[in-house]
């Protein structure tokens, strides 16, 4: 094997995982998309088996805007639902465990000095 063979391998390889990385894309965004119905579905993955240079090229010139945005909402669905999961596992606001302390200081439980640890705990 030459210099030459070796560079040629690389850039095919680079090449081929560059056009599986588009069709992944172009199969996701279509089905992500809700606005397309399920025959223009099955339509765009015809294609995409059978002229799949063609087909991606006038995928992505005539969709790509909407790749983008379709990209972008469910970004921020995934932040939103990521934010929400980390706030119920993340338990009660520091008011909220001050607002249980006290009343179970009120009610006699704890002593004056476990209310000051756990609203030292709550606070820091």
């Amino acid at each position: 094997m030459s210099f030459w063979d070796i560079v040629w391998f690389i850039f095919i390889t680079f090449m081929f995982v560059a056009y599986l990385m588009i069709l992944f894309s172009i199969l996701g965004d279509l089905f992500r998309d809700k606005d397309t119905g399920g025959f223009a579905k099955a339509l765009w993955v015809i294609a995409l088996v059978f002229v799949p240079f063609l087909t991606a090229l006038i995928y992505l010139i005539a969709r790509g805007h909407g790749m983008a945005e379709r990209s972008a909402q469910q970004a921020v669905e995934m932040k939103k639902a990521q934010d929400e999961y980390i706030r119920d596992v993340a338990g009660a606001t520091p008011t909220e465990e001050i607002a249980k302390a006290k009343a179970l200081l009120d009610s006699g439980a704890i002593s004056q000095a476990e209310f000051d640890k756990l609203k030292t705990k709550a606070l820091g």
